[in-house]
């Protein structure tokens, strides 16, 4: 027998949050993700897509009272897809398909209940830069904001009917490891061009970078793939926002005569800090983190974005670029990898950017469907 107890009180909103640190208290590569990140989520204040969605979450126990599964399962009107589809994310359980069966039949019902015709998971309510995917290769420790959890669930989400809709690639590539000759011949070749320079981010001057951003940005991205414009407004406060964490030495932009026309954008991974944490980010933790990023070497660093303008595309710009800020930070800084946020395999020209930039695949995500209608054809995500 499992009894589903929907979470309204402060001591079922501690359960879900502590159910996985139980689970996964012997695994050496699990990071405890904040509590407030993950509380933020189901906060309709702090979350615009309640705006437009509905999201419940759940915990699961056994006869005996104690948790065997957590999870959320949500609406969202905006969440575009070929027949009416609700999602299900932060899901843990129990290595057991009985289990893991009534939590996923409990998500559908719900889901039926407000029109749904399928369900994709493990997502987010919420952008896809965070807690969107399962991890199917490459178990080791998280980058932050990215799922973690143990090899079985692969099983649980397929024997019940999941399918793959998409994979999610992330490209990684040694600091040191040698670079491709073709940046180096770059990097010589525009280094002749007296127009062309590069300079990394500053953080005394964010309102110049902001600016350069987002004129990169909005015409690398304008019309490639899933990108969107973005306002120098909002560039600036996400700037603002990660001014603490902001390393000088791994963000660069590339001129022509003063007018911006690449950048590669990058962040020391917060989970190096945060595993630290247990979780927890109130004053004292606040305190031990700045302790802790004073004397605490991080070695991995995540690519957040990478553009050049269409008129400097195909011309080499990029090896210029990563060369000139390889250099520089393999001397000024600790890093030893670069890891890059995950690219879905339906987007075959950012793919082909990655590789490009000499990276390999190092672990996979997976977004899975589930179609109500098992009569129905599955099809994966149409190619951009």
């Amino acid at each position: 027998m499992i009894i589903a107890e929907e979470v309204h009180h402060e001591n079922q909103k501690k359960e879900f949050l502590e159910f996985p640190v139980r689970l996964y208290q012997h695994d050496k590569n699990y990071i405890r993700p904040l509590d407030k990140d993950i509380e933020a989520i189901f906060e309709p204040q702090k979350n615009k897509f309640f705006k437009t969605g509905e999201c419940k979450r759940f915990i699961f126990k056994n006869k005996d009272n104690n948790t065997v599964g957590k999870i959320a399962v949500f609406v969202n009107q905006l969440y575009e897809q070929n027949q009416p589809t609700g999602g299900i994310g932060f899901f843990d359980c129990i290595n057991d398909q009985e289990t893991a069966n009534f939590i996923f039949d409990y998500c559908k019902k719900w889901l039926q209940e407000r029109g749904m015709e399928a369900m994709d998971g493990p997502i987010n309510f919420g952008e896809r830069d965070k807690f969107w995917g399962l991890l199917i290769d490459g178990f080791v420790e998280p980058l932050y904001g990215m799922n973690y959890n143990f090899p079985y669930y692969k099983e649980l989400l397929e024997n019940y009917g999941f399918q793959i809709y998409f994979e999610q690639l992330c490209f990684s590539r040694p600091i040191f490891a040698e670079v491709s000759r073709v940046f180096t011949v770059m990097h010589a070749k525009h280094s002749k061009n007296p127009a062309i320079s590069a300079r990394p981010l500053k953080k005394n001057n964010l309102e110049k970078f902001a600016k350069d951003f987002t004129e990169i940005y909005n015409k690398a991205w304008a019309a490639h793939g899933e990108g969107k414009q973005l306002e120098e407004a909002k560039t600036l406060k996400m700037f603002k926002t990660m001014k603490p964490i902001i390393n000088e030495h791994i963000s660069w932009f590339v001129y022509e005569n003063e007018k911006p026309v690449a950048m590669w954008m990058n962040i020391p991974d917060l989970n190096q800090w945060f595993k630290y944490m247990n979780g927890k980010f109130g004053f004292i933790e606040k305190l031990k983190f700045l302790w802790i990023k004073k004397f605490k070497k991080n070695e991995k660093m995540v690519g957040l974005v990478f553009g050049v303008v269409p008129e400097w595309q195909k011309k080499g710009l990029e090896g210029y670029m990563i060369w000139e800020g390889t250099q520089h930070l393999r001397k000024y800084t600790d890093f030893k990898v670069t890891e890059l946020q995950w690219i879905g395999d339906f987007n075959p020209k950012m793919i082909k950017i990655a590789e490009n930039l000499d990276t390999e695949v190092t672990r996979k995500l997976a977004t899975y469907r589930y179609l109500f209608d098992r009569e129905k054809v599955f099809e994966r995500h149409p190619m951009l």
